[in-house]
């Protein structure tokens, strides 16, 4: 099976250091230089497209940009790049929910992915009105799923649960084609809802043994067919030498003071796949850059002050890629890449890396656009 790469949108500013983002967060994302206004985001959007990513990911928060009206204004600046739209099924109904992703199907011609973030992060939920507590949120996400997979099918639909209750929802028309859900979460409370519900679970950038362990978990909870992505960052140079410089000199922007902060509100959240992520460093700045490297060409320095996605592939774009067929043995098929900054950096991986790929007959035809038509 091939592998499928998307990039990502940084709707919370950019800069050429690690921009640090999480969800107790209550100021601008720290670190950023470039604001992240709909000129730029185009741009990154238009670059995605034209080195050959499928999609781009849209974080969801309120350290960031609404991913929703985001992605719509970007539609008309691309051509083919899907949206993979972050949202929290916890702060709208169901039934809207489904219109929204209908209408934006119809609008885009069938460019919409959803990632559906059950939330991590009391402090976070209570900002959006949510006071349920860490696994009843995902007992509510699994009847919203229903709930929206239900109207998709075109019929009237009535659904009595726990959070949910609905009598003869309907839409204008169902989607066309249905949008996949992707669907994170390392929970014992969440990997029941992956296994039901999602097309792609997606999980963090831990060591390819411990995703293929995480993988293997939620494989057995189902007999349905479901792919399997991982969210990581990208530091692809021409040599190993040029890409750990660039990794030492993001390490070399932080200090020990924003570590501890950063830190200190990382180890206080609810979500086990971010315990899984500070596990992974410790915290530790001293350890330097390559102390930090928790498997060949896997670099754990970004979660020292970010949160979520904490590693980055690291290494000549040969390295890179071997570290991505790696993954794809374990049985990742969805790659979400990133990287400071991320106009730049997505120009490094899909010229660099992504033409290695494909020799390696990993990639399906050709996505990359001439400039002439970009």
């Amino acid at each position: 099976m091939s592998i499928t790469l998307h990039w990502f949108l940084p709707t919370s500013g950019d800069g050429r250091t690690v921009v640090e983002h999480f969800h107790a967060n209550r100021a601008p994302a720290a670190g950023a230089r470039r604001d992240p206004d709909i000129d730029y985001l185009a741009q990154i959007a238009r670059t995605a497209e034209q080195v050959g990513f499928t999609g781009v990911l849209t974080p969801t928060g309120t350290w960031c940009e609404d991913a929703w009206l985001t992605t719509a204004a970007l539609i008309a600046q691309t051509r083919t790049l899907k949206f993979l739209v972050a949202f929290r099924p916890g702060v709208l109904s169901p039934t809207l929910a489904a219109q929204m992703a209908s209408t934006y199907q119809r609008i885009s011609r069938g460019r919409l992915l959803l990632n559906v973030v059950t939330g991590g992060d009391n402090v976070e939920q209570r900002r959006f009105g949510d006071w349920l507590d860490h696994d009843q949120r995902y007992t509510r996400t699994d009847e919203f799923l229903q709930v929206v997979r239900g109207i998709w099918t075109g019929e009237p639909y009535t659904f009595n649960g726990k959070h949910y209750q609905v009598r003869d929802a309907t839409l204008l028309a169902p989607p066309d084609p249905v949008p996949p859900i992707y669907f994170g979460g390392s929970s014992d409370a969440a990997l029941p809802v992956a296994a039901a519900r999602a097309d792609v679970y997606l999980t963090w950038g831990e060591p390819p043994a411990d995703v293929a362990e995480k993988i293997a978990r939620v494989r057995a909870l189902t007999d349905r067919p479901i792919r399997f992505g991982v969210r990581l960052h990208t530091i692809s140079r021409d040599t190993s030498a040029e890409a750990w410089a660039v990794a030492a000199k993001l390490l070399d922007a932080l200090d020990q003071e924003s570590v501890a902060k950063a830190q200190a509100q990382l180890g206080a959240s609810q979500s086990v796949g971010q315990q899984r992520m500070v596990a992974l460093h410790g915290g530790d700045l001293s350890r330097g850059v390559r102390g930090l490297e928790i498997h060949p060409n896997l670099w754990a320095g970004v979660g020292l002050v970010r949160g979520g996605a904490g590693t980055a592939l690291v290494g000549s774009h040969s390295e890179v890629a071997d570290l991505v067929e790696e993954y794809h043995s374990v049985g990742i098929d969805e790659f979400v890449l990133s990287g400071y900054p991320h106009l730049e950096e997505a120009y490094w991986f899909g010229e660099g890396v992504r033409p290695l790929l494909k020799q390696r007959g990993l990639l399906d035809g050709d996505r990359t656009l001439s400039l002439a038509n970009a």
